[in-house]
């Protein structure tokens, strides 16, 4: 999408991290926020946010007993994707408003890629004609050790998907590509996940503030 097709206001933001990092419940946060400060926007997650994202992300987040090659699992997400594009995130920002994901781009690259061990550049391929080149403002990687992410799941008693079943050797290869899809990309930004829910809270209001001064509060 090019800055003509999108109304002024508009931003793209997404979450990232580990499983167990808190993202869903940042996303709660933010869109209790951006509601208090009235602004339009548009809460989501990936894969799903759309009929055919949904049903998809219920056979990708199947139970561990699912056997699936990593290269389907990559197809499937960006089957999810090209139409969360298309019928959520297009629409929003061509309307002015600001899009919260939970989860984009950066996990197929950390889950699939690094993770699961497929060739980074044709992933990144795929991801293009997915998204048709469409990319966030701004990442922000909730970054929590593998171990912890693990017991805080275990302390809440959700039983694992398929990909959260995958163990901790694969946890830590996300972990650390993230971290290293941080240095490396654009627009990504890493916030420690440690602490309470309104630890981290206020310290993704102020990463906002600083990058966006024009649409958050310098005081959060």
């Amino acid at each position: 999408m090019s800055d003509a097709d999108r109304r002024d206001g508009s931003l793209f933001i997404v979450l990232e991290g580990g499983d167990g990092a808190g993202k869903t419940t940042q996303v709660a946060l933010l869109s209790a926020w951006f509601d208090a400060l009235g602004l339009a926007h548009v809460s989501t997650r990936e894969p799903g946010g759309t009929p055919v994202g949904e049903a998809i992300r219920s056979i990708v987040l199947a139970g561990p007993e699912m056997d699936m090659p990593a290269e389907s699992e990559l197809m499937l997400i960006l089957a999810a994707r090209a139409a969360f594009i298309r019928d959520v995130v297009r629409p929003a920002l061509e309307d002015g408003h600001l899009v919260l994901a939970d989860r984009f781009s950066l996990s197929t690259m950390a889950y699939q890629g690094y993770g699961r061990g497929l060739d980074l550049d044709q992933v990144r391929e795929a991801i293009s004609i997915a998204t048709g080149g469409l990319s966030p403002d701004l990442y922000l990687v909730l970054d929590l050790p593998a171990a912890e992410g693990e017991e805080r799941q275990k302390h809440d008693g959700a039983e694992p998907d398929r990909i959260e079943a995958a163990g901790r050797s694969f946890r830590d290869a996300v972990r650390e590509a993230y971290l290293e899809l941080a240095a490396s990309e654009p627009g990504v930004e890493v916030v420690s996940a440690r602490g309470t829910p309104e630890d981290v809270h206020s310290r993704i209001k102020a990463r906002l503030a600083a990058r966006f001064p024009g649409t958050f509060p310098d005081r959060v």
